[in-house]
């Protein structure tokens, strides 16, 4: 079920183009490095489809992780500077931790772990800061959230992964700006409950020491769009990545960056971090 289309139809939208797949028979591939020569960085064709996306500010709270996959929160952090690894380890992950228990009722929460975003400062091989996405997408797939719970819950020395991976668990980032309002490349989210199966596509994400697996997703005019703008540093926005019920909550959340038609031309390069967490709610 989609959110009410009335509702949807009324509030404040700007009109923009988001990139997605175009169907296609093979399974796509997306490498994180430089692959061999005469290999592709990503396969598949995506194409712009202009559409409107709508401001959440307005019906912020009446959204929610379980109906449309994503909520907006406010929540401020201590951390002093977020292009400090350790510092974003040792106070920002259990910062997130604590508010997504408070948010989800979990019963266990990890992080696992985050990506920060400046195109400005991005150097691909020679830091780990990465451009924003502008692709529609969702980080993991029916499949790949359990295996990747499952090498999480490895590396942590879990005894009881069997058990907890027997109950609902899910995969939520947490986005949130790391400097000033941004002004460019916004984070745009689907309603979950407006994605049909068939639009999702598996696609394998080839690090250099394992094959993850992404959704790509194809295009459908009944795709609803938010964005939430002149996002703050004291504001998270919280995106279901994967959930592991099948039986109603909200699954996957496609989401992805694009250009604001009203941004300014010498606007800031926004400054995010995401990160990835593991959520376990009580059996």
């Amino acid at each position: 079920m989609t959110l009410n289309s009335q509702i949807f139809q009324d509030l404040p939208h700007v009109e923009a183009s988001l990139n997605y797949l175009t169907p296609t028979p093979e399974k796509p591939v997306n490498y994180t490095y430089e692959p061999p020569p005469g290999v592709p960085q990503r396969s598949g064709k995506y194409e712009p489809h202009t559409l409107s996306i709508r401001n959440g500010r307005p019906i912020v709270g009446d959204l929610s992780l379980d109906q449309e996959g994503f909520a907006l929160t406010a929540h401020n952090t201590t951390v002093q500077d977020f292009y400090d690894e350790d510092e974003v380890r040792r106070v920002y992950y259990p910062e997130a931790e604590k508010l997504l228990a408070e948010v989800t009722g979990a019963a266990k929460v990890v992080v696992f772990d985050h990506n920060i975003r400046n195109a400005q400062r991005s150097k691909p091989g020679e830091n780990t800061i990465k451009q924003p996405v502008k692709g529609v997408h969702n980080d993991f797939t029916a499949k790949s959230g359990y295996s990747r719970a499952r090498v999480v819950l490895s590396a942590l020395g879990t005894e009881d992964s069997d058990v907890l991976l027997k109950h609902r668990f899910g995969v939520i980032n947490v986005w949130r700006p790391i400097a000033g309002t941004v002004q460019e490349s916004p984070l745009a989210v689907c309603n979950a409950r407006s994605i049909a199966p068939t639009d999702l596509v598996a696609t394998d994400l080839v690090y250099r020491d394992r094959v993850g697996e992404t959704y790509a997703v194809t295009y459908n005019p009944t795709h609803q769009w938010f964005y939430f703008p002149q996002m703050q540093r004291h504001e998270a926005l919280l995106i279901k990545c994967f959930d592991s019920a099948e039986d109603g909550p909200a699954r996957f959340a496609a989401h992805t960056a694009f250009d604001d038609p009203t941004s300014l031309p010498d606007a800031p390069p926004r400054e995010s971090i995401e990160l990835r967490t593991l959520v376990f709610y009580p059996a």
